[in-house]
């Protein structure tokens, strides 16, 4: 057992530009949506490589309202990796379609695009590829699938910014892109996230539906240049992001491609750490894209060591490290299980991965005494239980 402090699994990096920009904010009177949230949309559009750009509460809004903008109705289907989290796929079932989910590659746990091609029906309204850890998914494949059928593909770029595919800005990729700003992601505004796209039309439509539907730059009509008057134009919802937490992302921003720069730096020490371990396998994203580095996952190699995956994860708790697993696949919660008559075995690439899968800590606040810390318990607990 350890005596120095617990390392989780993920830190928000904060420093003290981003406390002094929080305060100004409360300082100014103006704590919701207002000019900040307005500065940081413009700015984190040009960063993503898009003219439409749409900052609102978190990722799942931002998909929501994606789904919802290119025309994802009641009884439709949308294609969606099993390998993701809860809100890739929940923001399909608000809409009352139905998400089909599809089988992901083993090097990078990225979407498998001959599974998207496969489950393809009459029915299919858009397709939804996840950028898995930090790695662009096999976006020219899974476009040309949707190109040839008149399918919108919309991204969760959750994990992925900042981070390119064949020399191009991952916000470019799809026709609506949406970026999570949650505390652990790698940038943050505690709570938020983004939608971009180059589609005014649907960019209008999401501005309207995240804030109750109300006429453009309702916002301002408690500002000077601002009316009272206001037409509801459609029964929308309530996902505008803060002025507070704007001021946070305008920061974090300026500072993404210096914290992408640890992270990949510790990403490379773990790559050097690992290299000549066989119970170890590592993710093995293909050379044309860049990695955001959001996630680091070993899997533990069939028959190598005498534990499984949940109790290599227990062993790292005993010597004061957290880890985490990306992800439990969709398909085996009860959820989908017994809506939509999923087996465990219906997906068995994403099943397989699941159950052998350790995300370790990586963020860019990581101190290298705290990485060392990672790679010694890692390594004492193959060493432990080598067969």
């Amino acid at each position: 057992m350890t005596t120095d402090a617990f390392i989780p699994f993920a830190l928000p990096d904060v420093t003290e530009a981003e406390i002094q920009a929080v305060v100004e904010v409360l300082r100014s009177g103006w704590v919701t949506t207002g000019p900040k949230a307005k500065d940081f949309e413009a700015r984190f559009g040009r960063a993503t490589g898009a003219s439409q750009c749409l900052v609102v509460n978190s990722c799942t809004a931002a998909l929501h309202l994606a789904l919802e903008a290119v025309g994802v109705r009641a009884g439709d289907e949308v294609i969606v990796p099993t390998l993701t989290f809860a809100a890739s796929a929940e923001v399909v079932r608000y809409l009352g379609a139905t998400p089909v989910l599809v089988d992901v590659r083993a090097s990078d746990h990225n979407v498998e695009p001959a599974a998207v091609e496969r489950a393809v029906t009459a029915r299919t309204r858009a397709i939804l590829p996840v950028h898995f850890g930090g790695v662009p998914a096999d976006m020219d494949e899974v476009n040309a699938i949707a190109r040839a059928r008149g399918i919108p593909v919309v991204a969760d770029s959750a994990h992925a910014f900042p981070c390119s595919y064949r020399g191009r800005n991952v916000g470019t990729l799809a026709d609506v892109t949406c970026f999570s700003f949650y505390a652990t992601k790698t940038m943050t505004t505690a709570e938020g996230g983004a939608a971009v796209t180059e589609n005014a039309e649907w960019a209008d439509r999401m501005r309207v539906m995240a804030l109750h539907g109300i006429s453009r730059d309702a916002w301002k009509r408690y500002t000077a240049e601002g009316n009272w008057y206001y037409e509801i134009l459609a029964p929308g919802y309530k996902y505008n992001l803060t002025d507070l937490a704007a001021a946070m992302g305008l920061v974090q921003l300026a500072r993404a491609e210096e914290m992408l720069a640890r992270r990949a730096a510790i990403a490379a020490r773990y790559d050097a750490a690992f290299a000549g371990v066989p119970a170890l396998e590592r993710l093995r994203p293909p050379p044309d894209r860049t990695n955001a580095h959001h996630l680091y996952v070993v899997k533990l190699a069939p028959g190598a060591l005498r534990i499984d995956r949940n109790a290599f994860v227990d062993e790292l708790k005993r010597r004061g490290i957290g880890a985490s697993v990306h992800f439990i696949p969709l398909h085996v919660h009860p959820y989908y299980r017994d809506a939509f008559g999923y087996r465990a075995e219906d997906l068995p690439v994403a099943l397989d991965l699941y159950q052998r899968s350790i995300s370790l800590p990586l963020f860019s606040a990581m101190t290298s005494h705290q990485v060392e810390r990672v790679i010694e318990a890692v390594l004492d607990i193959v060493r432990a239980q080598a067969r």
